[in-house]
């Protein structure tokens, strides 16, 4: 049972590590804040959302770095997978679960987990983003390999399920990537790569929901996206494997399929349909001028990189 003095003490430690974060930091020139008309709230605010930009462009090379490495894992059949609590773990299981209608990929391939399970996305679980245990039991699930990627989120950086989770993982030789929004964090010690976007004071004291969501969601945005296009999931700036699941989707296959070939809608229609909806492969039929099975074989041996298998169809 803990006692009143160790808890006094504990208390003292997280109000230190608090008052040592620039996340944390009051404002003192926004403590009126509320006396403000509206419109002269929202402009505070969106001058602020304007500056996150500029404090991730800081990090660029080293966004870019994790990036390549984690491609590389990725084709050699690694998973990428974010790890996070509160606002940072609802932000990689947002962004993982994005990555299947958008990239075709296997849900398997992105995971997001968030301490305390499912449930966190819409209700607070109180303790479990203090447990590293928790993390290291969630990625034992997965069953870890060197060719898996896992990256700790926590705006503050010494979210101790983020940590853990790093920490876990590079004990399991995967690579990790710890993704925090104040410098000199643990978070970022422990990963592989670092990546601290400083945003500096919140709007809000402590409401790390604002600009350090933001950046977070800007740089999980670069790691899954770019990541994609390093794996061949994109042809220029289009989405060549995206799965048609719905009527908006299957309209934007064939503009897709339009806008890569320039061929008219009853080549799209003939190719879709001999390829089972899938964009690259219809792209491939008609660019190449090859038939569906021949082009499902060379995707294969090209491991999906579209252009190489259209540099092929020309050898």
């Amino acid at each position: 049972m803990t006692s009143t003095a160790d808890a006094s003490s504990n208390y003292r430690d997280l109000r230190d590590q608090l008052d040592s974060m620039t996340t944390e930091a009051f404002r003192p020139e926004l403590a009126e804040i509320d006396q403000l008309a509206t419109l002269e709230i929202a402009r505070i605010m969106n001058d602020e959302d304007a500056t996150v930009p500029t404090a991730v462009a800081a990090q660029l090379p080293l966004i870019a770095a994790a990036i390549d490495d984690i491609a590389d894992r990725m084709s050699r059949g690694g998973r990428l997978v974010y790890a996070g609590a509160g606002t940072a773990g609802r932000l990689g299981v947002l962004d993982a679960s994005e990555c299947p209608p958008t990239f075709n990929t296997d849900p398997s391939e992105v995971v997001g987990l968030i301490a305390g399970g499912p449930t966190a996305m819409v209700t607070s679980i109180e303790g479990a983003e203090d447990s590293r245990e928790l993390a290291a039991a969630d990625l034992e699930a997965l069953s870890l390999t060197p060719d898996d990627t896992v990256v700790g989120v926590s705006a503050s950086g010494r979210t101790p399920y983020a940590v853990g989770a790093v920490e876990h993982a590079r004990a399991r030789g995967a690579l990790t990537v710890g993704l925090s929004c104040n410098a000199g964090s643990p978070l970022a010690a422990a990963a592989d790569h670092g990546i601290e976007v400083v945003v500096g004071p919140e709007l809000l004291t402590g409401s790390t929901r604002l600009k350090s969501g933001t950046a977070q969601k800007i740089v999980l945005n670069m790691l899954s996206t770019i990541t994609m296009i390093r794996l061949g999931k994109t042809y220029g700036n289009l989405m060549v494997d995206v799965r048609a699941s719905n009527e908006k989707l299957r309209a934007r296959s064939r503009r897709i399929v339009a806008l890569a070939t320039g061929a008219p809608d009853e080549d799209i229609e003939r190719a879709l349909a001999a390829t089972d909806g899938e964009v690259k492969n219809a792209i491939l039929t008609i660019l190449g001028e090859v038939d569906a099975p021949t082009a499902a074989r060379l995707l294969k041996e090209s491991s999906g990189h579209l252009r190489a298998a259209l540099a092929a169809t020309a050898g």
